[in-house]
């Protein structure tokens, strides 16, 4: 129940629209509203006596001069008190016009040091405030008072964006789950509202498959081969693709079937919930630009987050970039079925001894999808055992046998060059089945109707008609082959690091569902999405696309920007670029030249220029293996 809320006023639209938006939220709660302006008196009064020194001679006497102060003073200090006492009025009188109980608070000082200093003070269930304020540019996309206000207070925070009365808006309430107790009590506070204001919830939950294979894309370009063969990149990924992503898929889903499980049995709600994969709050970001809600409900803080973090990342993106209201939950509501498990199941030495040795990143997530799958089979002593059943309910089939043993079995299955794999899609959720069509999703229980298989021949025709198919080697050493207008729609993508990751994106995505062909089909949706993500550009803000659309006109064909005498293909340039930039990229492009001089070629092509720098590591690190050899032996 919302009994008390706290609106700061200045007179801006954004402020007039929180005044409204209080009022609405008063009216169906029967809340008490507090409206707040700061002024700052003592600021004016430091800026009149440094420029004291301008005043008319006349006025420089010592006994004038402090008669000029308290003149000031007075004036001005009263007339911020009236131009306070004036926006509060407007307030009160909207409050009388509905019979709601109002108090004004005029503080003097800071604006957000008061602020936050009033709402610390009170015993507010929720402060609405306006996402900017009299300061506000056209570019604006978040007021220096909001930020630093919601950044320093721990009251749930509804930041107004939308200028519209909510009885006139048509859009519905999105919430961000993502297994925090924060989320789940944006869950709560968002049922609320959907039923006062006649208001569709849903819940969506996001999980990232794509930022691990982006990071070894990275770093196998910075480590040495030594390092690499310690490291065993293709063992890792397989083990991504084959059991870590599926089950990381899974664990987001349970988070949304926990929500739909909450709104069901604690508010007879029947709650739609939607799965998408990629970066959090780009994903989130773009599914609000598509569906256009009223209100965005997010945890302050993530489940990754420490409990004295101001505010988590996703949530500091979305609040700048959301094109809608957004309310920040602070309070914290546990799950009955995680309550229960915390409560009544004991863990053995060997079972948290097991636990320890999961990363620390996602050690709380294990934890909770373990508890469930403990509770709901009625289990009241988790042991290793348990671990390992849940994490095969998780996880595809053999997936605890899988992460134990050697990851050199999963590379040896070999199977993205198999012709004889079969691959079904679900077009629920994403998950990509291998060689039989699943009767259900494990993720999202979609019907096999839902399931769409791959043609793989297919494909390869497609490619054929785009141009022919040219095979490109992964950092694995997996071979993909991309038809020539699958490369072209990448090359729409600004060169650097952007375009690495959408093409690991593009990668990846491929990978996971055993497709070995890129068509331009499937390039083109990747790469249209990363680029509206990328580019969070604001309806408002037409000057900003112009931009964007300039840089893809500009990408679209090759330039070599460095002097050079020989010509080098775009590809060959991009992996250049990942050779630090200053001396080590000059020598490195002075070597490749030279080379490429040597054997009378006029083009310096990606694997020319990759054999090259291989050839220069492979002696770099001969030599360091000869230095090492030479100080043990003196040792």
């Amino acid at each position: 129940m919302i009994k008390k809320i706290y609106v700061p006023v200045d007179n801006s639209d954004y402020s007039d629209a929180s005044i409204a938006l209080a009022v609405a939220f008063a009216r169906k709660f029967g809340s008490q509203l507090v409206g707040s302006h700061v002024y700052a008196a003592k600021m004016h009064d430091v800026r009149f006596k440094q420029m004291e020194y301008t005043l008319p001679e006349e006025y420089q006497d010592e006994v004038e001069l402090e008669k000029q102060r308290r003149i000031h003073d007075t004036l001005i200090t009263m007339g911020l008190q009236l131009i306070s006492d004036s926006y509060l009025e407007v307030m009160k009188e909207k409050c009388t016009e509905f019979g709601i109980p109002f108090e004004p608070r005029m503080p003097e000082g800071k604006h957000f040091i008061k602020l936050v200093e009033d709402i610390q003070e009170g015993d507010y269930d929720l402060v609405i405030m306006g996402a900017l304020g009299m300061g506000a540019v056209k570019d604006s996309l978040i007021g220096g008072v909001c930020e630093r206000v919601v950044r320093r207070i721990n009251t749930d925070t509804l930041v107004v964006r939308d200028l519209e009365p909510v009885e006139e808006s048509e859009g519905n309430i999105l919430v961000g789950i993502d297994g925090s107790p924060e989320s789940f009590s944006g869950l709560k506070t968002a049922i609320q509202l959907g039923r006062k204001f006649n208001k569709q919830v849903e819940a969506v939950g996001v999980y990232d498959p794509y930022l691990h294979y982006i990071v070894f894309n990275s770093v196998v370009n910075v480590l040495t081969e030594r390092a690499a063969r310690t490291f065993r990149f293709k063992e890792q990924e397989q083990l991504h693709e084959e059991v870590i992503d599926t089950g990381l898929a899974k664990i987001y889903q349970s988070h949304l079937e926990v929500a739909r499980s909450i709104a069901k049995e604690e508010h007879d709600y029947a709650l739609k919930i939607t799965l998408l994969d990629g970066k959090a709050y780009e994903k989130i970001l773009q599914y609000t630009r598509k569906t256009n809600p009223w209100l965005l409900v997010l945890g302050r803080i993530g489940v990754h987050s420490e409990q004295d973090m101001d505010i988590g990342s996703t949530a500091e993106n979305l609040l700048r970039l959301a094109p809608c209201n957004v309310l920040l939950s602070s309070q914290r509501y546990f799950p009955q079925i995680d309550v229960k498990a915390e409560e009544t199941l004991v863990w053995t030495q060997e079972a948290m001894d097991r636990m320890e040795k999961a990363p620390p990143l996602v050690r709380g997530i294990a934890k909770t999808a373990v508890h469930r799958f403990a509770i709901e089979r009625g289990h009241s002593v988790i042991t290793e055992s348990v671990i390992d059943m849940a994490m095969e309910a998780i996880m595809p089939q053999r997936a605890s046998e899988q992460l134990t043993r050697v990851a050199k079995e999963i590379a040896e299955q070999k199977v993205l060059e198999s012709d004889a794999v079969q691959t079904y899609i679900c077009g629920e959720c994403g998950y990509a089945a291998h060689n039989q069509q699943p009767v259900k999703c494990p993720v999202c229980s979609s019907p096999p109707e839902r399931f769409q298989m791959v043609d793989k021949g297919a494909l390869q025709n497609v490619a054929v008609d785009e141009g022919g198919a040219a095979e490109e080697e992964t950092f694995d050493g997996v071979r993909l082959q991309w038809s020539e207008q699958a490369k072209k729609a990448l090359r729409r993508v600004p060169r650097g690091y952007m375009r690495r990751n959408v093409k690991a994106r593009i990668e990846k995505s491929a990978r996971s569902q055993k497709i070995a062909t890129i068509t331009n089909a499937f390039a083109t949706q990747i790469v249209d999405d990363s680029m509206g993500e990328a580019a969070a550009v604001r309806e408002d803000a037409p000057e900003l696309r112009a931009v964007q659309a300039q840089t893809d006109a500009q990408n679209a064909e090759v330039v070599q920007d460095f002097e050079s005498p020989v010509q080098w293909t775009e590809e060959a340039i991009e992996r250049l670029n990942l050779v630090p930039a200053g001396f080590m990229r000059n020598i490195t492009q002075t070597r490749i030249e030279q080379r490429a001089q040597e054997n009378n070629l006029t083009q310096v092509t990606l694997d020319f220029a990759a054999r090259v720098i291989q050839d220069g590591r492979s002696l770099a690190n001969e030599v360091l293996g000869q230095y090492y050899q030479q100080s043990s032996d003196q040792d």
